[in-house]
This record gives C-alpha cells, structure tokens and sequence, in this order.
C-alpha cells in the first residue's frame, strides 16, 4: 500500500528533509514531493513492524506530532493517485483509506468532483461542465474517444484513467530536489486577477533575488492556488534555459497563472517554487540582440545590492506596493 502524506503548509528545505527522514525511518521507499508532501510504499514495511498501513501512518503522524509539531494528513491507497485523492477528500489532519478492491475504489470515486482529480484546474472543470461532466465516476464512463475529442488525445486518456482511479506510477525513492519556494496569502480572499499578478511578481522578484544570492539558477516554475474551500491548483513549467533574471521569472509566473483560467476564483495563496536549481556560473543564456537584456540586468544587480545594504524591501516593482 501507498502512502501519501501531507504535512500542511509548504515546509522549508531544511524541515522538509528531516520530514522525509522520519518518513525514512519506516521505509526506505519514499518519494519526495516537495515542498509540503511525500509519497512512501510501505508494502515490505508492514510486516516488519507488524502493523498495516494505517497503523504505521498513525506511528509516522505521532512521531510527526511528538518532533515537529506537525499533524499530518495521510491518505492510503492502493497506488499513489488514490491515496494523494484520499488525503484531501476530508478535512485536514486524519488517516483515510482507500481499500485495494475495486467496488470500493469505485464507491470511493463515486460523486467525486471533476476538479478533485490532479490535473484539473478550473479551465478544465468548466470545459468539462459544459459538456456535463461533474464527477469522476461520470468522466470514467464516458467513451475514450469522447473525451479526446474535448480535451485532446493525452488528455483526455490520461484524465478517464484518473477517473478510473488507474495509476501506473510507482514511488521513486531518492533525496529530495532541492528547491526555493516563495508565498504570500492574502489578507482576505482575492478575487482581482491584477491583484494576484501582482502578488507573483513580487513572489518572482523574491525567489530571483534568492536565486542570485546563492548564485543558483533555476530550470522549472511551480505556481500553487490554494482557493478559500482549502482545494489546491498546482501548475509547473520547465523553462528554455536555466535562469535567475527576475524578469523571466516573473513573465513564467504569470503564464502559469493565466493558464489556469481562474476568472473569479476566491484565491486565499499563491506559492510560487524554482526547482531543478544549478550552479548559476555554469547555465546557458540565449544571446539576444539589442541593449535592452543587458540593461534590465544592470539595472538588476544594482537592485541586488540595494537589497544588501539596506533590506529585501529597499526596491521592488511599483505594481507590488503595499504587498509583503
């Protein structure tokens, strides 16, 4: 049986990998999923602890507790889709369980919402409403050649496999990528997409300005939405060349954000992720022609030092006033 475990709010590098060395300590199958989740295969591990799954998730919650003040949500399935699905059907901080039988997996997807399944943002749902699709189950029954006539060939069999609760893949042990991460919530709940574009360009100013100081550049975008019932959107996007320019950051950022077609969404946070990071000196840059690159990045660095001497808040773009 899977695992999956979500310790709440994105944790930084160095809690989330004592987090996933705790989670080590049951099995050493585990997958991390920074910043706020890991996945873990405790299928040779119950024996050995003479426990089932759910009784190792309750030690693993209460060494959690005990250690890092932590109440951790786990979700338990017969593959990682299903126990990431078990997880967040419910409120936060408990153990729930998918049984590996299929009458439950299919009672269990029964009446699921549409947007629940990972990879439907609001876009997707609202296409998929249109045609009458609310649920998994009702995706799930619906033809294949259907649904890839809705939402293309990948898609649309890669979503009717979800809805099926069918998964091939498989946890992946191995140390976590490192990554920076950046958040910013709301003091009430966002509806104005200009005030969400520039709540990331502030979060893509603070992760380059991180970036630079470490002298690390960054290969993929992670954009997640935490929307005001608690549902999460997560969006990645690898970039063309490995980067730490604010600039580029923030035009990836925003991209992201459009394609999730929020329009209205009551957004609570935004949390803006740089993964696959490199040693910045040893990162490709397209050449460009004409003088304007080199002078946003002049312009860049005499911010950098700024920042250095008198505080992180000393500049910043105008459109992010008033923001922290």
């Amino acid at each position: 049986m899977i695992l999956y475990l979500h310790f709440g709010d994105p944790q930084p590098n160095p809690a989330y990998r004592r987090l996933l060395d705790m989670v080590g300590e049951f099995t050493p199958v585990a997958q991390a999923l920074p910043p706020d989740a890991a996945l873990a295969d405790v299928s040779g591990s119950t024996r050995y602890f003479d426990r089932d799954a759910a009784g190792l998730a309750a030690l693993i919650r209460m060494r959690a507790a005990a250690l890092h003040g932590l109440d951790v949500t786990v979700g338990i399935g017969p593959n990682p889709l299903l126990a990431q699905l078990a997880a967040h059907r419910g409120e936060p901080g408990a153990i729930r369980t998918v049984p590996d039988d299929p009458e439950a997996i299919t009672r269990f997807l029964h009446g699921l919402p549409a947007a629940a399944l990972p990879g439907v943002g609001p876009a997707t749902a609202r296409t998929l409403t249109s045609y009458g699709l609310h649920t998994a189950d009702q995706i799930a029954a619906t033809p294949l050649l259907t649904l890839q006539r809705i939402l293309g060939t990948a898609t649309g069999r890669t979503l009717r496999e979800r809805a099926a609760g069918i998964d091939p893949a498989r946890v992946v042990a191995g140390a976590p990528l490192r990554t920076f991460s950046a958040e910013h919530r709301f003091e009430r709940d966002e509806l104005d997409a200009t005030r969400q574009r520039a709540a990331l360009t502030h979060l893509a100013e603070q992760l380059g300005a991180r970036l630079r100081g470490e002298r690390q550049a960054c290969r993929s975008l992670t954009l997640t939405v935490q929307y005001a019932d608690r549902s999460t959107t997560t969006r990645s996007r690898t970039l063309s060349e490995s980067t730490a320019h604010s600039p580029q950051l923030r035009t990836s950022a925003h991209m992201l954000h459009w394609s999730l077609g929020l329009q209205r969404a009551r957004v609570c946070s935004l949390t803006l992720r740089a993964g696959e990071l490199g040693d910045a000196a040893s990162a490709s840059r397209q050449l460009t022609f004409g003088p304007d690159d080199d002078k946003t990045r002049r312009i860049e660095a005499a911010a950098d030092r700024a920042r250095a001497r008198f505080g992180p808040g000393a500049v910043r773009p105008a459109s992010t006033a008033g923001l922290r």
